[in-house]
């Protein structure tokens, strides 16, 4: 029981940015406990938006909160490092591999696999870092996604915003800004509402190729019928016409030529669809 506790203890001094211990620890006004280098290594990222955000709940700050020591959190971390125990491995099927998508708020080489990906932070995150998304009211607002590497080419270059509106006069996505601004007059709408027409267009041209290929099939089954009835016109006659008979049995071979090439372009363009 004593050696569970040490194990409860051990993963709640852990920071969630790096996954292992915690080193020099600092808290900020969210109540979130880090690294001290990994939450400057953060939010040297931000600086040019002027706004930080704690990687757990997202939680933004202006200006940027100056960071002091935990005291107290140093020294139990502290006695947990003379026991000797370091922070647990991550199971292999957690650590991100070669083409997995990585979690953008893992820190250092013990870096995750993302399991979802978030539009509106334009952020992948993995099991860990993704639980605030679920018990922040403010982030259980955002949508995610399977976690993905193209998640930048969701979001609009010219302003960073999700490409939320589909604009139907220059076929591509936009954003709500450029609504405003270089697409202000031009038919657009939802990209919801294109993707459902979208869907719509496909489903009644994939109904009209459907159509076209049981209207050849039964041509080509008359025509197989043609050339049966045929080729019984052509033994009976033959021996009736003697030496037009050759003509009839040219006759017959062009049809069933003719037959063989259709079949080939029916089923040909049915394989194609």
């Amino acid at each position: 029981m004593a050696q569970q506790g040490v194990l409860l203890d051990q993963d709640q001094f852990c920071c969630s940015v790096c996954l292992d211990l915690l080193k020099e620890p600092v808290t900020i006004p969210c109540g979130h406990s880090y690294c001290r280098s990994c939450i400057e290594d953060c939010w040297d990222k931000d600086v040019l938006k002027g706004v930080y955000s704690c990687p757990q709940c997202r939680e933004t700050f202006t200006p940027r909160p100056n960071l002091r020591k935990n005291n107290m959190l140093a020294d139990m971390v502290e006695k947990l490092r003379k026991t000797g125990l370091q922070a647990a491995p991550l199971p292999a099927l957690c650590c991100a591999g070669p083409g997995d998508v990585v979690c953008d708020v893992c820190t250092g080489t013990r870096k995750r696999k993302a399991l979802m990906s978030c539009l509106p932070c334009l952020a992948s995150y993995c099991e860990t870092h993704l639980q605030s998304h679920y018990e922040s009211p403010a982030l259980k607002k955002h949508k995610l996604v399977k976690a993905t590497a193209q998640l930048q080419e969701k979001i609009c270059p010219h302003h960073d915003k999700l490409l939320e509106v589909y604009c139907r006069t220059d076929q591509q996505g936009i954003c709500y800004q450029c609504v405003m601004d270089e697409h202000k007059g031009h038919d657009t709408v939802s990209a919801a509402a294109e993707r459902t027409e979208k869907q719509r267009q496909l489903g009644m041209s994939q109904q009209k190729v459907q159509q076209r290929f049981q209207e050849r099939k039964k041509e080509l089954k008359e025509l197989q019928q043609a050339v049966e009835s045929f080729k019984l016109v052509v033994w009976v006659s033959g021996y009736e016409w003697g030496a037009d008979r050759q003509s009839l049995m040219d006759i017959y071979r062009a049809l069933i030529r003719t037959t063989i090439d259709y079949g080939c372009i029916v089923y040909g363009t049915a394989a194609k669809t």
